[in-house]
């Protein structure tokens, strides 16, 4: 196990007053462990560290959770955890809000009487946010992974095709290339279908002089990308052409200025200042981007309403975009990592106004 995320769990569990923390999360349990299997509860206390699994995972969970002791539990897991507590004379249980359902905390509560549940959030997620040189690498290669697939989508889309199968042939090509799946749904948006900022592939026949705006990640050893880009096939509307240039100074002048220190919103309004200065304020309406990691969505925020504070060992996306209804939208998005001097970003796909033959 990762002897310094345990302590460091532990340190957020004292400064929280609990006992032992119940991790119930699927991504923070792989987070602690190591673990990838598809059920397992991890128990942490003060002196011990304990992954509970069920008997499908009794080969597999030593091999990966190095470190912790492997308990298969029974038909009810709260059993399992009051044993180990009360073995331990432990009273305080905290637990993951974020992720246990009312139902599954009024269950936990009954089961586990008289040990008292707490409620924490955030404690394993605050951890996370911090990528060690090992994440870093594995998110490196799930970028390059991305900038590859982009490559190779602007050498087989052509008019005719729907974005479905656009969005098909990216995850193929991504998942024979080492990636789980894709991040999350992936975004193909196609002629005015541009203009939403989430528009995931439709069944939409992709037609010559338009925008194609593909936002998409490689899932790679349990970390995400995340890299959006903008192309053209024929000769789209001039208007759509201005809004790519504003939004490319708008990303650029974020990359170049972006820096440790700096807070959530004051890193969205180095993007939002310059669009909004152009006429696009208004058409501007997500934030700059967002912490990724494990999840696409994870801490710190970078939108006009977040104190976050940039710190080194974040990796963020920076995504700025113009969107005009009945006509198309622009976004260009690159993952970077926040250093003690400035950034290093993971992703490198051209950012010049690629026009492919309609």
């Amino acid at each position: 196990m990762s002897i310094n995320r345990v302590n460091k769990l532990r340190e957020a569990m004292q400064q929280s007053n609990v006992e032992a923390m119940f991790v119930t999360s699927s991504i923070n349990r792989r987070y602690l462990t190591g673990f990838t299997g598809s059920s397992g509860y991890v128990l942490i206390t003060l002196h011990d560290a304990y992954l509970l699994t069920d008997f499908r995972y009794m080969t597999q969970a030593p091999q990966q959770a190095k470190g912790f002791t492997i308990v298969e539990h029974g038909p009810k897991v709260a059993d399992t955890v009051k044993e180990l507590l009360t073995s331990a004379n432990i009273g305080k249980l905290g637990f993951e809000q974020d992720d246990v359902s009312f139902s599954g905390y009024t269950a936990y509560a009954e089961q586990l009487k008289p040990i008292q549940l707490v409620p924490v959030s955030g404690l394993v997620e605050k951890l996370r946010i911090f990528k060690d040189d090992e994440e870093l690498k594995v998110m490196q290669r799930a970028a390059d992974l991305a900038d590859d697939t982009f490559k190779h989508i602007l050498g087989f889309i052509k008019t005719g095709m729907t974005e479905r199968e656009v969005d098909l042939e990216m995850e193929f090509y991504m998942r024979r290339h080492g990636a789980t799946s894709s991040s999350f749904d992936t975004i193909v948006a196609s002629g005015e279908r541009s203009a939403m900022p989430h528009g995931v592939a439709s069944e939409r026949v992709i037609a010559g002089n338009e925008l194609i705006t593909f936002d998409f990640g490689a899932l790679l050893d349990g970390y995400c990308s995340d890299l959006t880009r903008t192309i053209a096939i024929g000769d789209p509307d001039p208007k759509l052409k201005e809004i790519y240039d504003i939004v490319l100074e708008a990303q650029l002048h974020t990359l170049q200025n972006i820096k440790p220190g700096m807070t959530g919103r004051e890193a969205d309004a180095l993007a939002r200042d310059i669009i909004t200065k152009y006429g696009y304020g208004d058409k501007f309406g997500h934030s700059t981007g967002h912490g990724l990691g494990m999840e696409v969505h994870e801490m710190p925020r970078l939108s006009k309403l977040s104190d976050d504070v940039l710190k080194p060992g974040m990796v963020v996306t920076v995504e700025p975009g113009i969107y005009l209804p009945g006509l198309g939208g622009v976004r260009i998005e690159d993952d970077i990592v926040i250093t003690e001097t400035g950034i290093v970003i993971l992703t490198h796909s051209s950012k010049d106004f690629i026009v492919l033959p309609a």
